[in-house]
């Protein structure tokens, strides 16, 4: 059976309707960013670049690495716009566009996730590399989908518990990463531990401006949860997502993270911007080695 129209939207190009792209136009190993001003920083280190586009946030770029053949595309910010662009980028490698068909012989693409984000914990300083060994989904967006093979119900249930969960809240998920790109990114320079995704940046995240919140004690439940050794160490709006659809669509994932804040003893990063050069810079070169 093909897949209707109004479920697949494609351009008049033939192209993917958000992203904007085509086949063609992809790498399978591909980084994801949250800027899309980010996506020239890492390009300027590519040998050379065979395609660009945009539409809306979703900014793409494919070229060569020392010889490797990468993408580079901003999702924007939050859950929903991972739904998007996760499920645009299988339909180009594993659904036929012409014929509207999954194909038979499907493709795994490597998504590898470069982001900021701020410790929780004293001992992940700023400047520092953090790879989410899981992602724990706080805003529920994964529940749209068949997600009973991928959770984690011990650790979920624990987590429940210590933070007195609201249940009216969407219960927590928690997903691995790929442990292929895990032993391929990680070194004594990384740091590991379970991210938390929220579903936004104030209230979701337990900043306070004018709006009191739900649970004032969430973010002190958060960092002192621990599990057989299993810590959250920051807190961020997107790896959940990306681990959650990667998992159920068969692809690889992997989140690291720029530590430019820590919100356990109140600092922040006399130069960001060279701690997320850093990281672009060793994560290039780790996916060539």
């Amino acid at each position: 059976m093909s897949i209707k129209e109004s479920e697949l939207i494609l351009n008049p190009d033939g192209s993917v309707y958000h992203l904007n792209l085509r086949p063609e136009n992809i790498a399978t190993d591909i980084i994801f960013v949250g800027d899309q001003d980010r996506v020239d920083k890492i390009t300027k280190s590519f040998d050379s670049i065979e395609f660009t586009t945009q539409k809306r946030e979703f900014k793409t770029s494919t070229g060569s690495y020392k010889g490797k053949r990468l993408s580079v595309i901003s999702t924007g910010i939050g859950p929903d716009n991972i739904d998007i662009v996760l499920n645009e980028l299988d339909a180009l490698v594993n659904i036929d566009l012409q014929t509207r068909q999954i194909k038979k012989n499907l493709t795994v693409l490597n998504i590898v996730r470069i982001g900021t984000s701020g410790s929780l914990q004293k001992d992940i300083p700023v400047d520092s590399f953090l790879m989410s060994s899981h992602g724990l989904d706080l805003n529920g967006m994964l529940h749209s989908y068949q997600i009973e093979e991928i959770s984690n119900t011990e650790i979920e249930n624990a987590f429940v518990k210590h933070t007195n969960w609201s249940a009216k809240k969407s219960h927590p998920i928690l997903i691995s990463n790929s442990t292929e790109l895990e032993n391929k990114l990680k070194s004594d320079k990384t740091y590991s531990g379970i991210t938390a995704t929220a579903g936004g940046f104030y209230g979701p995240q337990g900043r306070v401006l004018r709006l009191g919140l739900q649970d004032k004690e969430l973010n002190n439940k958060i960092d002192s949860f621990n599990f057989k050794g299993n810590r959250i160490t920051n807190l961020e709006m997107e790896t959940s997502a990306i681990y959650g659809l990667s998992k159920l669509l068969g692809h690889n994932a992997v989140s690291m993270n720029a530590i430019i804040a820590n919100r356990a003893n109140g600092t922040f990063s006399k130069d960001y911007k060279q701690v997320v050069v850093d990281l672009i810079e060793y994560t290039l070169d780790k996916l060539v080695e």
